[in-house]
């Protein structure tokens, strides 16, 4: 690990910020709880999970992805529930239907990431020059000050080549298989959607856990390259055009299929997720011994 891969709020020297006091309290807390639980699965984070178990009494159950068991389930009067409260644009999907097979640049930077006019301008140049078609997640909030206005000559191109939106429904679009791409911020729910879509990543985090996320991805799982951290329109189409058409990037295809593969696996009746939420239900049935006394 590098010190750019920690969390940023680890990364300090200030014993009285926030944020570190902030998770410090709650690994402490964390200590008193009877069980722990964990939107991951066990073959993700084998080693981590090891480790984890050895030093905490509370037992720990890994029932992710989430995302996935919630296809999996069968009840219609749960259809409507979802993990983003923001109205989604979905005629992307129809968008995404007239294109060919893992062709579309996918790019999100999550619901929270804010960026300044001249990183998206960057950004965007070195999408547009990729010359793939791309479907990209602008909110009204992402710029720092307000909504950047592009250059008519990049507005012309992004109108011929992409489709923008201000959200979209995100498991639906990386399902879609002309998605061959997605350009992320590693937030762990973004991160753990597209590998459960076996979606190789273009990786540009920003802060929290992001940089860690972004190291795994990279590093542990090999189904992501990383973007330097002042992100230029060269390195950003060199990237792009390496992860939909080099050999790197089909090398991490195959494995991004691969941990797809085993994130269903898991999910599935006799998977570790599938049983350890079955086990996990059972516990937080049991009368507890002050309810049987």
């Amino acid at each position: 690990m590098r010190l750019r891969d920690l969390p940023s709020f680890i990364r300090t020297t200030d014993p009285n910020e926030c944020f570190l006091n902030l998770h410090r309290y709650q690994a402490q807390n964390a200590l008193k709880a009877s069980l722990i639980i964990f939107n991951t699965f066990d073959d993700l984070e084998l080693e981590v999970l090891h480790a984890m178990r050895s030093m905490f009494p509370p037992r720990i159950y890994t029932i992710g992805p989430l995302s996935l068991q919630c296809r999996l389930m069968t009840d219609s009067r749960l259809n409507s529930i979802k993990s983003c409260m923001w109205k989604e644009e979905a005629d992307c999907l129809k968008w995404l239907d007239s294109h060919e097979a893992a062709s579309v640049v996918y790019v999100s930077f999550g619901s929270t990431t804010v960026s300044t006019p001249q990183q998206v301008t960057e950004f965007a140049w070195g999408i547009v020059n990729s010359n793939h078609p791309f479907l990209w997640v602008i909110r009204h909030d992402l710029i720092m000050g307000g909504h950047s206005n592009f250059p008519q000559d990049l507005q012309y191109k992004i109108q011929d080549r992409g489709m923008l939106v201000s959200w979209c429904p995100q498991e639906d679009v990386l399902a879609h298989p002309s998605v061959g791409l997605f350009l992320t911020h590693c937030g762990w729910n973004s991160t753990l959607e597209g590998i459960s879509s076996g979606v190789p990543m273009l990786c540009w985090p920003f802060w929290a856990d992001q940089q860690t996320n972004c190291r795994y991805i990279c590093n542990e799982w090999g189904v992501g390259m990383e973007i330097d951290n002042d992100a230029k329109r060269e390195e950003i189409e060199v990237l792009i055009r390496e992860m939909m058409g080099g050999e790197k990037g089909k090398e991490m295809r195959k494995k991004a299929l691969k941990w797809k593969e085993s994130a269903e696996i898991a999910t599935k009746e006799g998977g570790s997720s599938y049983t350890n939420l079955e086990l996990l239900i059972q516990e937080l049935l049991r009368p507890r011994e002050s309810e049987v006394m």
